[in-house]
């Protein structure tokens, strides 16, 4: 039997936003969430500060630079995907010091600046949701926190599914 020690993933997410009120959204083109539109981020390094991982992550995935204006939420996964992945999330607010997106094609292939009128139309994350319903309160309604993701997989166990 292999064992794989488990751990919980940590992972920072920019919610930039500019002068048009527009915030910046990708399309992931890997697991987890693979289609979906989220905005820039990805898992710290270990011994890598949250802000500098913040803006290498942000560097990487759409080529600008960002001031961080501060930490609007943490949102969690647990046991997600076929790994049972753990991940905490904090999300900060940031706006761009430069504007010329170029996404990387290996994380995101599409990048845009999305008026609030038209996020509800949008394919978002669960957690991408939740925080934009925050930023956006008159646009987008707020789904709230995931179902347990670990009670339902214990349930399932126990009822033999």
């Amino acid at each position: 039997m292999e064992f794989k020690k488990q751990s919980i993933k940590t992972s920072v997410v920019a919610c930039i936003i500019d002068e048009q009120e527009r915030v910046l959204l990708t399309r992931r083109c890997i697991e987890p969430f693979c289609g979906q539109c989220v905005m820039p981020g990805g898992k710290v390094d270990h011994g890598e500060p949250l802000l500098e991982a913040l803006h290498r992550e942000v560097r990487e995935e759409v080529g600008i630079e960002v001031h961080i204006d501060g930490l609007l939420d943490v949102y969690e996964h647990v046991a997600l995907g076929d790994n049972n992945d753990h991940y905490v999330i904090l999300y900060y607010r940031a706006h761009p010091l430069t504007v010329e997106l170029q996404p990387n094609n290996q994380e995101v292939t599409e990048a845009c600046w999305v008026p609030a009128e038209q996020l509800a139309t949008y394919n978002m994350t669960p957690g991408t949701r939740h925080i934009l319903a925050q930023v956006y309160p008159d646009t987008l309604k707020d789904p709230g926190e995931p179902a347990d993701e670990l009670a339902n997989r214990n349930e399932a166990e126990t009822i033999g599914l």
